[in-house]
């Protein structure tokens, strides 16, 4: 059974940054790749990025220039660098790790921007 567990969300003020982390069970580079996604009250959940195990990392476009998302493949950690946060960033953050016909997630991590 694989398990991925959110961590570092919280409350900032708009312009501030967190960094979000999810850390797998397993080697991360046994999964296609790996998705950060974000729901907010009311709305459907979006993806925000994507990592592949190998090939280039995609950004929804709300969130180019400011979110970075990185990896260790040594922690089997996952990272997403939120820099120049806005209140609508403000949702619950996942992380996502399809692998064949199962979609394993997070329980997810809590982020909460101020004006």
């Amino acid at each position: 059974q694989v398990q991925l567990v959110e961590s570092g969300g919280g409350l900032v003020q708009a312009g501030g940054s967190l960094r979000l982390s999810c850390a797998a069970s397993r080697n991360i580079f046994l999964f296609n790749a790996i998705g950060w996604y974000r729901q907010a009250p009311g709305k459907q959940r979006e993806l925000v990025a994507r990592i592949p195990s190998f090939g280039t990392t995609t950004y929804a476009d709300s969130v180019k220039g400011r979110f970075t998302v990185s990896r260790d493949i040594a922690k089997n950690t996952v990272y997403l660098q939120m820099n120049n946060l806005k209140p609508e960033d403000t949702a619950m953050y996942y992380c996502n790790a399809p692998q064949g016909a199962v979609n394993y997630w997070g329980q997810g991590t809590q982020v909460t921007v101020s004006s």
